[in-house]
């Protein structure tokens, strides 16, 4: 029923579609083609590569705009139907059902939005292992959706709930995880615990390279489970019914 109600609100898949082709397109517009060298520091021996700046730029954006895109529609998902969803559980529905539910409805468009965005961020720059790019584009996804969960859990304003996912998004995502910043980074440590760091970083190495990823993959899929774990708490304390 979520989802019968998601493809009812055309415009949403309307912004889900043009957006990643805007922000692709104007990063095709004005990124040059001047080589840039770059470390991957997710590996465990240092490794510098040489990319243009046009290359480094799309696959960095791809990455910001999935999870842009997915933490906001976490956020309107969680938040949306607070009391329909208190009337369910007084019914005899579980809260944990309904999150569930939830899930599966956010599970289903970080899907199609990994494998949009993979494709077409492909059809810009030839990416060396799509497949393992797009995988790290559902990682992205799982993580700042479960971060949007968490928020849309804890606060039920929705302006804040906006406010306190932009904010961590411009800076996390949208900024230090570019990897032509990481090498002048005075405080390193700072930008490997923020929670788009190794799906940026297993991006950066499926697009780039022939390396394994499954160290950032474990470490993305352990980041995520923590927003998880913490809005299943909140959301199932707020649906309890008290006599």
């Amino acid at each position: 029923m979520i989802l019968k109600m998601l493809f009812r609100r055309r415009i949403i898949f309307l912004a889900l579609a043009l957006l990643p082709v805007l922000f692709l397109t104007v990063v095709e517009m004005t990124a040059s083609k001047q080589m840039l060298q770059f470390r991957l520091a997710a590996l465990e021996k240092d490794l510098y590569l040489h990319q243009t700046q046009r290359a480094i730029s799309l696959v960095f954006f791809s990455v910001t705009t999935t999870g842009f895109l997915v933490s906001f529609f976490a956020l309107n998902l969680i938040q949306s139907a607070l009391d329909v969803n208190r009337r369910l559980v007084i019914c005899g529905y579980r809260p944990v059902e309904l999150l569930f539910s939830k899930l599966l409805s956010l599970f289903f468009m970080i899907l199609l939005i990994a494998v949009y965005i993979g494709l077409l961020t492909h059809l810009y720059f030839p990416l060396q292992h799509v497949t393992m790019y797009m995988i790290s584009l559902l990682l992205i996804g799982f993580v700042y959706g479960c971060y949007g969960l968490a928020v849309g859990s804890i606060i039920r304003g929705e302006l804040e709930g906006i406010l306190f996912i932009v904010l961590l998004a411009n800076i996390d995502v949208g900024w230090l995880q570019n990897p032509t910043l990481y090498a002048d980074a005075q405080n390193k440590m700072i930008i490997r615990y923020l929670p788009g760091y190794y799906p940026s970083q297993t991006g950066l190495i499926a697009a780039f390279t022939d390396h394994s990823v499954v160290t950032p993959v474990v470490y993305s899929m352990a980041y995520g489970a923590v927003f998880l774990l913490l809005a299943m708490v909140v959301f199932s304390n707020k649906m309890r019914i008290r006599s």
